[in-house]
């Protein structure tokens, strides 16, 4: 009995010795810093101003294109005229599906294939939260900057149309998503056309006017509109990541920069499930509600299968190497304790998003009375595909949900697969890198996986290398005010954001 403890004892040493080494060898990746100062912003009230003015505009986008109130995007494209003049008389620039805009600033190489960055014009509704402050007209870009907000606005500071100017903020719907983007790109085009900086090889940028209300009109028309031209492009720039700054990504003392290089699909299920109608005085043995109930505790119990992709491989091995001690114990010897890896992502629904097609369940409906029995019940399931899942196995996993039950399923919305992973060997992705070193020389820079569905998506049909990143550093409370009350960006974020920009169009062929 004591050989038999004494091997077991000596076969532990040399699997913890394993462990050990292989964490201590494994090749995460060490973070490269730029210069030791950050580029530091240089606060330009004109370009300020006219972010301002074009967050007044109020291109909200609803549910349905019919909805449209198209006069503020009238509006807004005359905004743009008269706010950027010299691009407009020295770019090539067309209208697409009426509303959407598509500028292209010639290069000195017509051989090389063209960069393209995405934003998009239209913003979500400002919702019914109060108003602190409802005077409008407010400028005051030399304000002390307050610290950045640490939790998630109850109320409006400013009206949400207002594109105050306060507190080292801008104020508005769409400061961040995504009026803050496009207004980079156009100060950043503008200062090539001024500068009489010819790149290398043609610049476009491309804005639709419907990407809040899934891009059909918009993005889907401009990718169209580009393929039917014969266009390639060596890279497509759009939102998508963020720098999170540090203390926001859990485990990780540092800022980290996360590039979508791919985003989950989507499928949404109306699930309606028959039973018995009638009186509650006498109910059936199983009521269509308590038959919904089974289903959607199935969904819940039985969720698709977690994995890590390779993706999120390579994520974990740029971020691995600052992560606690048994992170990175359990990243580097996945062989043996990857089952207890994905146990703990899949606790966290952050990281769970990260490794498997989501559930959630998300609207129901059955009876009107209190003592009346619906003969149907239905009930809506969403599902984010991760890739590698596809919308058949989805269909499926519901099958075998709903299975012994009478139901019928319809799946609405727009149903689409997972996007295709962009890789990051490329210049295009080692180029988001030295622009974030630019601003941000401290942060650790990977490739991510983007939850959120972005107009990118769309323009598979024209390159295959597509990011996903906004260069702004925000904290987990500003990334929640997105769609959400009291959304602002920093003047900070903005002239970062705007030197970002030219940092790209200045240096991709250099």
């Amino acid at each position: 009995m004591k050989k038999i403890l004494l091997a077991i004892l000596g076969i532990l040493v040399i699997v913890v010795a394993i462990l050990l080494i292989k964490m201590y060898t494994y090749p995460f990746k060490k973070n490269v810093e730029g210069s030791s100062e950050a580029w530091k912003p240089v606060k330009n009230d004109s370009a300020i101003l006219r972010l301002s003015g074009g967050i007044k505009i109020p291109t909200v986008s609803t549910g349905s294109l019919g909805e449209f109130n198209y006069a503020p995007f009238d509006q807004f494209k005359e905004y743009l005229k008269t706010s950027y003049p010299l691009v407009y008389q020295n770019t090539e620039n067309n209208e697409v599906n009426t509303h959407a805009l598509v500028f292209r600033l010639k290069g000195s190489d017509s051989s090389q294939d063209p960069i393209l960055f995405l934003s998009h014009i239209d913003v979500v509704p400002p919702g019914d939260a109060d108003v602190k402050n409802k005077e409008q007209n407010i400028f005051r870009p030399d304000d002390k900057p307050l610290p950045p907000v640490s939790k998630v606005a109850e109320d409006w500071d400013f009206e949400p149309f207002s594109g105050t100017v306060a507190n080292g903020r801008i104020y508005g719907r769409g400061a961040i998503d995504m009026k803050g983007m496009l207004f980079s790109l156009m100060e950043s085009m503008n200062m090539m056309v001024k500068s009489k900086k010819i790149p290398k090889r043609d610049i476009y940028l491309a804005f639709g006017f419907d990407e809040e209300v899934g891009g059909q009109k918009g993005a889907v028309q401009i990718a169209d509109y580009f393929k039917k031209k014969g266009l390639k492009f060596d890279a497509v720039y759009d939102e998508g990541g963020l720098i999170m700054q540090k203390g926001n990504v859990a485990g990780i003392d540092s800022d980290v920069a996360v590039v979508g290089c791919a985003e989950k699909g989507f499928l949404s299920a109306k699930i309606k499930v028959k039973g018995l109608g009638g009186h509650s005085s006498m109910p059936p043995m199983e009521s269509a509600i308590g038959k919904a109930a089974v289903i959607m505790q199935r969904l819940e119990d039985h969720q698709m299968k977690p994995t890590i992709t390779p993706l999120i491989k390579e994520f974990f091995d740029n971020i691995g190497g600052v992560m606690p001690f048994t992170n990175r114990l359990a990243i580097a010897n996945q062989w043996l304790l990857k089952p207890l890896l994905l146990s703990q992502l899949t606790k966290n629904n952050t990281t769970n998003a990260l490794v498997r097609t989501t559930t959630a369940l998300t609207m129901m409906k059955g009876s009107d009375g209190t003592n009346v029995l619906s003969p149907e019940v239905e009930f809506v399931v969403n599902f984010r595909l991760l890739p590698g899942d596809t919308a058949k196995e989805v269909r499926d996993h519901i099958a075998k949900a709903t299975e012994g039950f009478d139901v019928e399923v319809e799946e609405i919305d727009n149903t689409r697969e997972a996007s295709a992973v962009s890789p990051t060997n490329t210049k295009a992705y080692q180029l988001i890198e030295a622009g974030v070193r630019e601003i941000n020389p401290g942060a650790i820079v990977t490739p991510y996986l983007t939850m959120a569905g972005t107009d990118a998506y769309k323009y598979q049909i024209v390159s295959k290398n597509i990011y996903r990143f906004m260069p702004i550093k925000i904290n987990s409370s500003e990334q929640q005010s997105i769609h959400s009350t009291n959304e602002y960006i920093s003047i900070e974020n903005y002239m970062k954001m705007i030197h970002y920009f030219e940092f790209m169009m200045l240096n991709y062929d250099k």
